[in-house]
């Protein structure tokens, strides 16, 4: 097994945009794409490992760019919620980015475009539901301490499975936010699973962001079990 990746300059809605493509090139034939949708940051490093993790497990993994080529963010940067606040407001144009890089994903020569998944951490996780809630066919999304609000125009039908992997002490998403997508997802028919870590805040899988007890930062316990389940929820959509 060799996992491999390249950089894709592909187009969409105000593009171009940037994301890495990861596969193992000892695995022959079209398999199962997983997007990887980033966080507040846009697509970077931790992204790219998502993709190359699921390339280990016979999947392409695709770090998808939502904010456009070179548009990126960091922890340190006053205005860090530019483009994660631009896309809230506009969630048709975040809605049409997701359902541009789906068919990219799709595309792809390693790809069967009968089997896609996506994936996405922190507004990652309220996009891949975002895809969801467009009709996108996907098999199956998994929000990864997401932001739940739903779209302000109707949805379409979801046809896809859906994981939420969510820390109960998040404060984006306090109880009745996340009764709230429960109540959503059921009354549409979903086959959906939220998963509650107890003692856990926002950004629990961010290992670079240590938990101060304010609802935020890494949990090892968290992450660890979430990325499992994931794993779990991939083998029984693709079989």
């Amino acid at each position: 097994m060799t996992v491999q990746r390249r950089t894709m300059v592909y187009d969409g809605p105000g593009g171009p945009f940037e994301g890495v493509v990861a596969w193992d090139d000892a695995l022959s034939g079209p398999r199962p794409g997983v997007m990887v949708i980033p966080n507040v940051l846009g697509q970077k490093e931790f992204d790219n490992v998502r993709a190359e993790r699921l390339a280990a497990r016979g999947y392409v993994g695709f770090a998808v760019d939502l904010f456009g080529q070179g548009e990126r963010t960091t922890r340190d940067d006053p205005d860090m919620m530019r483009y994660i606040n631009l896309l809230g407001e506009d969630r048709g144009l975040l809605r049409d980015r997701l359902l541009s890089a789906h068919a990219t994903l799709k595309s792809l020569p390693e790809v069967d475009s009968a089997r896609t998944a996506a994936i996405g951490f922190c507004f990652g996780g309220k996009s891949v539901l975002d895809l969801a809630r467009a009709g996108a066919d996907v098999a199956g999304v998994v929000s990864f301490h997401g932001v739940y609000d739903a779209p302000p125009f109707p949805n379409a039908a979801i046809t896809a499975k859906i994981l939420v992997c969510h820390g109960w002490e998040d404060p984006l998403c306090p109880p009745e936010a996340t009764v709230a997508l429960a109540q959503e997802l059921n009354e549409a028919g979903v086959d959906w699973q939220i998963h509650a870590y107890g003692q856990t805040g926002h950004a629990f899988t961010d290992s670079g962001l240590a938990a101060t007890g304010n609802g935020f930062g890494w949990s090892e316990a968290a992450d660890r079990r979430s990325w499992k389940a994931m794993e779990n929820f991939l083998e029984e959509i693709f079989g």
